[in-house]
């Protein structure tokens, strides 16, 4: 049988007083007198007296809660921005609520709707693969909750953003391969309406220009998520093709990963037959056999100033401060999947 919660009242009436007084006691009110005090503590502590929380929240207006929406958590990107909101977070009177989209857009206007509900006090949030609008999110500024997007832009949502820049790491690791003599380099893209997708594929698309190298459609295939299982067929259709590529540039490294098995599979050598580059730099990449170069970016820096800009944006509650946008910029770790220059 649940344990019945102490309350006020419950003091009050055991020391014969009002539960206004026991309020003032344990809130050290400077006009009532110390025994008064110490008894009420005292009694408390005996009985195990935990405040209500969500009282005072509804009496504040204040939930000191903040919803935290990511598309997933088992990838190491997302679980280590999740770590650095919680680190920044975690320090102040705020408590987060993470909450999955499982990159639906459906799931995601449910959660914006029930975090609204429950009176959230802001929003961090990378968006689903399937959101493609942003109205419920204006829902939430509409309402007085702040938004910062993070990761994942929202193009058109005024809003604080803290983002990669996506097209500078696929610039640099396609101009890269093509400095170590590959020329028929594909794409393993992600969803092509995600923001990260489409910078990825244009610094793709901008390196080859650059250096006067034909773009072929062929060799340009967008997955339809960013699983290992994701890459395995997209890459068996690339490396079947009558002139197979000599270098890959995947979305993530989890779809480098899986170009990395099939390439094996099918007798390709890495790098003499093809070299293969990832992005997000995750903590396994390197143990792989050949280890993986890929683009490093600073995913727990990223969940920080997310965190940072949000608790700003609250601690100010000034809405005349304009929107920050910080980019952060991504780099290249060459190993062993991709040739030497």
């Amino acid at each position: 049988m649940k344990k019945a919660r102490v309350t006020l009242t419950d003091i009050a009436r055991e020391l014969n007083i009002s539960p206004s007084t026991v309020s003032r006691a344990l809130n050290d009110y400077p006009a009532l007198k110390k025994e008064t005090k110490r008894a009420v503590k005292a009694l408390a502590k005996k009985l195990d007296y935990q405040p209500n929380l969500l009282a005072l929240n509804l009496l504040q207006k204040k939930s000191n809660t903040i919803g935290v929406i990511v598309p997933e958590i088992t990838s190491h990107f997302f679980s280590a921005i999740v770590t650095g909101i919680q680190d920044v977070v975690g320090t102040s009177d705020y408590n987060i609520m993470i909450c999955l989209s499982n990159e639906s857009y459906r799931e995601e206007m449910t959660i914006v709707k029930k975090l609204s509900q429950i009176q959230v006090d802001g929003v961090l949030v990378s968006p689903s693969s399937e959101t493609k609008t942003f109205d419920h999110l204006r829902g939430l500024q509409k309402s007085g909750i702040p938004v910062v997007v993070f990761d994942r832009d929202c193009p058109g949502l005024e809003s604080d953003k803290v983002l990669v820049d996506d097209y500078s790491g696929a610039f640099q690791a396609v101009e890269y391969l093509i400095r170590s003599g590959c020329n028929r380099i594909a794409h393993l893209g992600g969803p092509i309406n995600l923001s990260t997708a489409k910078h990825r594929l244009l610094g793709y698309l901008d390196a080859l220009e650059n250096n006067k190298i034909p773009v072929q459609k062929k060799y340009i295939v967008h997955v339809p998520g960013f699983s290992h299982k994701d890459g395995l067929k997209s890459t068996k259709k690339l490396l079947k093709l009558k002139k197979p590529p000599d270098a890959i540039f995947a979305t993530n490294d989890n779809i480098a990963i899986s170009a990395m098995y099939t390439a094996k599979k099918l007798k390709f050598k890495i790098p003499e037959d093809i070299s293969i580059v990832g992005f997000d730099d995750q903590p396994n990449s390197s143990y792989f056999t050949p280890s993986l170069s890929t683009v490093w970016q600073p995913v727990y820096s990223l969940g920080m100033l997310s965190a940072r800009i949000l608790l700003h944006r609250l601690e100010e509650q000034d809405t005349k401060i304009g929107f920050r946008r910080e980019v952060f910029k991504p780099e290249l770790v060459i190993r062993a999947s991709s040739k030497k220059i």
